[in-house]
């Protein structure tokens, strides 16, 4: 078990966290929620030792392993296979024995032990993490100076999962990955075999990977069993019953204070007055729910729509070099009422998409053609660093119409969702969330009919995703969206477009299909079989009669799938119960033997889940390539 005990910290005067407390059961995944600016990081560096607490401690096993993210990425002329191998320093210091030592003994105990910590599949499991992170086998031998920087964070974090830390620190590790690269470290963050805390703003994260939520919140801890969405659902319950209770007490604090002022000058009533003063006192107050109000994100509502399709491609090939295209055969339409999510691993050409569409990349060959009146608005997460650092929101904004009025011009900038305190301040000075915000609202200032957003959410917290899915549904134009985030996705898009081997295709399967791909076949989904001239072998009616049949006979698998599921499901179930009860304290004082009880079947519980996992995977993979025929 993990306790945090009375932990107290401050950064440059400011407290953060004020005699917080909570205790995690060994396993448990949890996700560490809250503002930003709350806290989070503070608080991981204080489990690190890399940050002294006012007061209290942390009480970790003896000899637990503690892992998180390296915060510079490896930039050296190692291959990225040695550089994730070299991260279980027990492994590599006992090869490196192995080579020298002479002892007979000593060399059986180098084996026995190299044996035990799995030493020669090593490099399997190793190659395993880099291709679920994105990178092939050719990537995996390459130097790690050969790739960018957000490409070595995914090295970085490949490295400390390969570690296996009996506790495991992850803060926001989406921000450098692609979907794919999510959905993968999802599932495996829910299979991890140890304990991990993990800070992220993905709502799908949070509620796929973890079954705890630790709630940073007024300086206090609060943990709460489930995912996310349990989460929100138990805060509000609270929240009504604080509510409740508040103004119960506040009434009957006001009634007792009645009476005092009435009787507390008169003789005869001098006693019964000073009783109903100790009354008082000892009855206390209900502190009031505090509600953190997110600024709502709009975006303008075009003037005029052009009639569809907006946007029209053919034979379209596109690239940044004469004779090297990223993308080609594109034969696409987009209608003035489309809502498109493009899916594929970061590299397959999505941002180069985009510009296409935008028209910040020509055509290598092909014709696209767009609608005369057309207004593209574009947002890309690297074009924060476009904004001029010195120069406040409201300059921004009144060089796009310098001839309004001030409060017109301040009135563009709330819409953004930016605060008046905000208003003013140097871009520079603005957080990640708060420029995201505001190049956004840069970005679809002149009402644009199509809006292009390549990975708006990298900055933004969860209330503001949620904000930024509410501005989409409202928005009356056509959507073109790049993201990581999978619940975004299905809050907004109505139609999947695949980029994959150099060209975009339509994604006929939902998002959940798409993870089963991703996830049972552990590589990128493969393209339908095509004929010579780029059409579908067969036609849309074959294709669905031959998807029925396919689906008929593989009726018993899928029904063995579903019954794996259910016991999945009840065995994390379980597993809940079983944390929530080994998490009292109480239980090992007053009933040692029914906690080691306990403890046995939670044990026995998590085998059985994770041999479940596994079979499942294997189902569903057998499932996904018998349906694909």
């Amino acid at each position: 078990m993990i306790t945090i005990n009375d932990i107290s910290a401050r950064i440059a005067g400011r407290l953060l966290i004020d005699h917080a407390t909570v205790s995690l059961p060994a396993g448990t995944k949890a996700g560490l929620v809250g503002k930003n600016g709350a806290g989070k990081s503070t608080l991981f560096r204080i489990i690190t030792g890399d940050l002294a607490s006012e007061s209290g401690n942390i009480s970790i096993p003896k000899n637990a392993k503690i892992g998180q993210v390296a915060q510079e990425a490896p930039g050296t002329e190692d291959s990225l296979i040695s550089i994730v191998l070299a991260a279980d320093k027990e492994r590599a210091a006992l090869l490196a024995e192995a080579e020298t030592a002479t002892d007979p003994h000593r060399i059986a105990e180098i084996q026995t032990r190299l044996a035990d910590i799995g030493a020669h599949s090593a490099e399997a499991r190793a190659a395993t993490i880099l291709s679920g992170l994105g990178f092939d086998h050719e990537a995996q031998l390459r130097p790690a100076s050969s790739f960018s920087g957000g490409w070595r964070m995914r090295v970085a974090l490949a490295s400390v999962l390969f570690a296996e830390p009996d506790l495991l620190l992850l803060d926001e590790p989406t921000n450098y990955l692609d979907l794919e690269g999510t959905l993968w470290l999802e599932d495996y963050v829910r299979r991890y075999p140890h304990t991990v805390i993990i800070i992220s703003h993905d709502r799908d994260l949070l509620n796929t990977a973890v079954n705890s939520i630790i709630h940073l919140d007024q300086q206090k801890l609060t943990l709460y069993r489930g995912g996310y969405d349990s989460f929100e659902r138990q805060k509000a319950e609270n929240d009504e019953l604080q509510t409740k209770a508040k103004a119960k007490n506040d009434a009957a604090r006001k009634h007792l204070q009645s009476f005092i002022d009435r009787f507390r000058a008169k003789a005869t009533k001098a006693k019964q007055a000073q009783s109903r003063i100790k009354a008082l006192e000892r009855m206390g107050t209900v502190a009031a729910v505090i509600e953190d109000h997110v600024h709502p994100i709009t975006f303008p509502k075009p003037e005029k729509q052009p009639a569809s399709p907006i946007v029209s491609i053919s034979g379209g090939v596109v690239g940044y070099e004469p004779g090297k295209p990223i993308l080609k055969n594109l034969t696409l339409r987009i209608d003035n009422d489309d809502r498109i999510a493009l899916l594929g691993s970061n590299g397959n050409g999505k941002s180069t998409f985009a510009k296409f569409i935008s028209g910040r990349l020509e055509a290598q060959a092909g014709q696209l053609k767009t609608a005369s009146s057309l207004k593209i608005g574009f947002f890309a997460q690297h074009q924060l660093d476009d904004l001029i650092p010195n120069e406040s929101p409201v300059a921004h904004v009144r060089r796009l119409m310098p001839l309004e009025p001030e409060a017109k011009v301040r009135a563009r900038v709330a819409q953004m969702g930016l605060a008046t305190e905000k208003m003013e301040t140097a871009a520079k000075d603005l957080s990640g969330g708060e420029k995201a915000r505001l190049l956004m609202g840069l970005a679809a200032f002149h009402a644009p009919n199509l809006l292009i957003l390549d990975e708006p959410t990298n900055h933004l917290d969860i209330d503001s995703r949620k904000a930024l899915i509410e501005a989409l549904n409202d928005y009356e134009g056509a959507v073109i969206l790049i993201s990581h985030d999978r619940h975004l996705i299905e809050a907004t898009v109505d139609r999947l477009w695949l980029v994959n081997n150099g060209t975009v295709t339509s994604f006929d399967g939902d998002m959940e299909e798409y993870r089963g791909l991703i996830i049972a076949a552990g590589k990128k989904p493969a393209e339908k079989d095509k004929g010579d001239n780029g059409a579908d072998t067969v036609n849309k009616a074959e294709q669905r009669k031959a998807a029925a049949d396919r689906r008929a006979s593989l009726a018993p698998l899928k029904k063995k799938i579903n019954e794996v599921e259910a016991l999945t499901k009840k065995l994390e179930t379980l597993i809940q119960t079983l944390d929530k009860e080994l998490a009292d304290p109480a239980l090992y004082e007053k009933a040692p033997a029914k906690a080691a009880e306990k403890a046995k079947q939670r044990g026995e519980a998590a085998a059985k889940l994770s041999a479940a996992e596994e079979q499942w995977l294997e189902l569903s993979a057998e499932y996904e390539e018998g349906m694909a025929g």
